[in-house]
Parts: C-alpha cells; sequence; structure tokens
C-alpha cells in the first residue's frame, strides 16, 4: 500500500492507557504491517500492535487526538505529534476506501457462503475471513485464546507448575524477555521448545530449567519463539483450527464456541514450531541484553547448524547482564517440585 509505504519510518511520542484501571504512560508509535506499534521508549520492547483498519478516532477535530483500537474499547492512545496524526488518517482513508463496500453486504455475502456450504456438506475456510479476524483480535480476545489453547494442552501435558516463589522468577523474566503484561508458564513436560501461544502468553517445559539447561538457554528458547510468532501470528493457526463457523461467531459474538478449540492442544504439540530466520531472531537478543550462542549451542554443540547465531552473537565481544540471579533460578528451578 502506497500511502503505508510512505510512513514506514515515520515514529513519535504517545501516551498510552492499556485499561481504566491504570495510568498512561509513555510510548513511541511506529507503523507496522498494516498496524500501528507501541514500544516501551527504554527497553525498545514492543507493547501491542493496533489494526489500523480498527483504529477509531475519538475526538475529532482536537489535539491531542485520542485513539482506540476499537470504537467501545477501555484502552485509548494520544498523540500530539501532527506529522503523526496526519499519517493515521491519511492511511487510516486510504484503508477504508479499499474496504468492501458496506458491513451489511459482505454479511449477506457469507450468509449466502454457509448456506451453500451447508448444501453442499463442504467447509471452506476464506483465507480473507480468517485474516480479518486475526488483525482486528484486540488483546483482551487475543489473551483469552490463548488461556483456551492452554487449557487444551494441559490435558496432554498437566495443568502449569506453580509455586510462590517460581511464580515472581517467571512472571519477572516474562517482563524482561517479552513485556510488562506477559506470562511464561511452565508444563510439568518435556516440550524441548518454548511456545508463544495467542495473547501474551509463552509456554516451555520442565527440560527448559532442569538437567544441563541455564538461564541464557531457556530465554534463547523464549525469543526464539516471540521471533516465531512474529512471522506466524498464532492466533491465525488457532483459528484455522477452530474452522470457519468458529471464527465467524467469534466476529460476530466476540467468543469462541466453548468446544471450538477441542483437541488443538495436542494438535499443537506434535508438530515442531519453524524456526525463525536468524536476522530477525538476533534481534530480539540484542534488544533483551542476552547472548545468542548458548541458545545456539544447545540446538548444536557442534555450531555447524547455527554459525549465523554464534558468529553475529551481538554479546560476541561484550559480558551481557546475566538473565537471573542464581538465587531466581534455583527458584524457578523448583517450580514443579511438589
Amino acid at each position: 500500500m502506497t500511502a503505508l509505504n510512505q510512513y514506514q519510518r515515520l515514529e513519535a511520542a504517545g501516551s498510552w492507557r492499556e485499561t481504566a484501571k491504570v495510568e498512561p504512560r509513555d510510548v513511541i508509535i511506529s507503523f507496522g504491517d498494516a498496524t500501528l506499534v507501541l514500544t516501551d521508549p527504554k527497553t525498545d520492547v514492543p507493547l501491542t500492535h493496533w489494526s489500523l483498519p480498527a483504529v477509531t478516532r475519538l475526538n475529532p477535530g482536537v489535539t491531542p487526538a485520542r485513539y482506540a483500537p476499537g470504537i467501545d474499547d477501555d484502552e485509548y492512545l494520544e498523540v500530539d505529534d501532527d506529522l503523526m496524526i496526519s499519517a493515521i488518517e491519511k492511511v487510516h482513508n486510504v484503508i477504508e476506501a479499499n474496504r468492501p463496500p458496506s458491513r451489511h453486504l459482505r454479511g449477506w455475502v457469507m450468509l449466502g457462503a454457509l448456506i451453500l456450504l451447508a448444501i453442499g456438506a463442504v467447509i471452506w475456510i476464506p483465507p480473507a475471513l480468517l485474516r480479518h479476524a486475526t488483525d482486528i483480535a484486540p488483546p483482551a480476545q487475543r489473551a483469552e485464546i490463548g488461556r483456551m489453547v492452554l487449557a487444551e494442552i494441559a490435558k496432554s501435558t498437566g495443568s502449569g507448575c506453580s509455586r510462590p516463589s517460581g511464580d515472581m522468577v517467571r512472571h519477572k523474566l516474562a517482563a524482561r524477555l517479552i513485556g510488562p503484561d506477559a506470562d511464561i508458564a511452565v508444563l510439568p513436560v518435556s516440550l524441548h521448545v518454548a511456545r508463544r501461544l495467542p495473547g501474551p502468553l509463552t509456554i516451555i517445559g520442565e527440560d527448559m530449567i532442569q538437567g544441563e539447561a541455564t538461564p541464557e538457554i531457556a530465554a534463547g528458547h523464549i525469543l526464539a519463539a516471540q521471533a516465531a510468532a512474529a512471522e506466524a501470528d498464532p492466533l491465525l493457526e488457532a483459528l484455522r483450527f477452530a474452522g470457519t463457523r468458529a471464527t465467524f461467531q467469534l466476529l460476530t459474538n466476540g467468543q469462541l464456541p466453548p468446544h471450538a478449540l477441542s483437541g488443538y492442544g495436542e494438535a499443537l504439540l506434535s508438530k515442531a514450531p519453524p524456526r525463525p530466520e536468524d536476522e530477525h531472531l538476533l534481534g530480539y537478543f540484542a534488544r533483551a541484553g542476552i547472548a545468542s550462542e548458548p541458545y545456539a549451542r544447545a540446538l548444536d554443540p557442534t555450531g555447524e547448524a547455527v554459525l549465523g547465531l554464534i558468529e553475529a552473537d551481538p554479546f560476541r565481544t561484550a559480558t551481557p547482564k546475566p538473565v537471573l540471579g542464581q538465587r531466581d533460578w534455583a527458584a524457578l528451578q523448583e517450580i514443579c517440585d511438589q
């Protein structure tokens, strides 16, 4: 989209309030792939992505401009940079101009398609429908679907491990590696890799914190899960499994049917997630202040298959800050102890 490409490097400061119960915080606003990306200026960690087609101006003609990710959302963003305001308005207008003629027309088209599918007993998942549902899903909806996926996974693995001291450490680790509202669940099994679920939720197995594992190796797997999720949205994968009817209900009612993801946990664990591109992943290590070589050596002790992660380690000639102190690491290692 020409209008979006024009502003790809545009950034501005803003004030973001996630919910009505928290104070606004300073953020850096930039354009992503048809999204507004809000980033913590202190850590450069992305805090949230807003779908540009869903962005709503709450106070037209007033400065600072106030935007929300949806018309009924408590979350809002205030911007007083004239160029950023103009860019958001222009890109949003272009997106609106390229929308289908009307929401009602889309509804009738979908209804007709569903009737034909029912008559023919054929299930067809329109890619546009799935992508649209993924793009406009607010953070609360993503988090709820992530909890549904975790509940399905727990049927195969058992519930997530929990001890007071270990819980404090996993929340601390999630805040550093992912973001202030993120969470990491430790499951009492060997998963071999970390996986990002819809919402700010990542799962790891007990094998990530036991045996020869180190905080740096565990952190590397968690960062790899974030990089993989940026390349393949976990929500989109979950909706593909849920199917057309469930996705349509999500769009119309705001919730998936209770059993839409039944069996998804087992299906998710049965296949290995794709490994992210080295260049993309190294950016996550650099922003988190963590060396990539320990993670790379854990994948391949010879280093042959992970040479890019070793040679381009952002801390190859410097000493990074420890991921966790010895006491915190010990507490995390004991989180699954009964």
